[in-house]
């Protein structure tokens, strides 16, 4: 039986995540405002980091870069999906499919690093105050920054590469509102055994490393923290972990149980999909400026000083 390969098969079809036109109007309003806050918050966030002078320090610099990584993972598959949400023909190309799932890896590829630098910088910070500034030294964190965005890329190239590769069949639709690896393998009329072994010899380990290290962090992080005499010094060295802890939870909890679960495009697993895509990247700078004092503080002084312009 012949096979249809790319050259044949120039689209796929995204169900999406609902079929009625009322609900997916109501869907369509629901993610076009979570985008914008996205936006503007991780903009905002950039903007105040950079603008404000306290702010220039190790965890401020990483999480600056967090929120310019959060802006382009939404991006990648956000705009999409409104479109569909709005056209009755729900498809997107095959290169563009491929192009998604590039972009989607190598931004979530880059955070889940950026994730565990940033557990490792408070580490630092807390459990070792006196050789902070020796060990977070600028040419460090570039360092920490440019091997974030190498593990990323080199994940999603060769992920991708082998993509390529594979003959689709007559079945292409996608039971989910964007591509993800492991939809696209179901399409496959062509053996993806190689294409499953590598992506769980490089996502899998990639994911497991860095949750690791920041498991590790946080235990000696809570161990040094226990033995702070005093209350507020407790209370300051816990306040400067929890914004972070709760992003970890929220996007390594999502990300793992999607890719670890069977893909049949079940609503728990479209719920998972719309919490690490579209809701983590909205509530990462909320998490960051609502339980941050000095970012508080922050924005207070460049809105000062911007009405003060006017």
């Amino acid at each position: 039986m012949a096979l249809r390969n790319h050259s044949t098969i120039t689209e796929f079809i995204l169900l999406g995540l609902s079929s009625d036109p009322m609900i997916q109007t109501l869907l369509f309003v629901l993610f076009l405002g979570i985008y914008l806050l996205t936006v503007v918050g991780n903009l905002m966030m950039i903007l105040v980091i950079r603008m404000d002078s306290h702010l220039h320090t190790p965890m401020y610099f990483f999480l600056s870069h967090l929120s310019f990584v959060d802006l382009c993972f939404s991006s990648v598959t956000v705009p999409k999906m409104l479109e569909n949400l709005q056209s009755q023909k729900k498809t997107i190309s095959v290169r563009g499919c491929l192009a998604q799932i590039f972009f989607t890896l190598f931004t979530g590829g880059t955070e889940v690093c950026l994730l565990s630098v940033m557990a490792y910088d408070r580490y630092a910070a807390i459990c070792h105050p006196l050789l902070y500034g020796q060990v977070m030294t600028k040419q460090q964190c570039m360092k920490f920054l440019w091997g974030s965005w190498t593990l990323g890329f080199l994940d999603a190239f060769i992920n991708v590469f082998l993509a390529m590769k594979i003959d689709f069949c007559d079945i292409y639709i996608i039971p989910h509102f964007s591509c993800e690896l492991p939809s696209v393998f179901l399409l496959s009329c062509s053996d993806v055994t190689t294409n499953l072994i590598v992506m769980f010899c490089s996502l899998i380990p990639h994911g497991l490393a860095t949750s690791f290290s920041v498991l590790f962090s946080y235990v000696f992080i809570i161990f040094t923290i226990f033995n702070i005499t005093s209350t507020s010094g407790r209370s300051k060295a816990f306040s400067t972990c929890s914004s972070h802890l709760t992003a970890v939870i929220f996007f390594y909890g999502s990300a793992f149980l999607r890719y670890l679960m069977p893909t049949t495009g079940s609503p728990l697993e479209l719920i998972i999909s719309v919490q690490y895509t579209v809701i983590t990247p909205m509530l990462n700078p909320l998490i960051y400026s609502l339980n941050n004092k000095e970012v508080k503080a922050a924005v207070k002084r460049t809105v000062g000083k911007y009405l003060s312009f006017k």
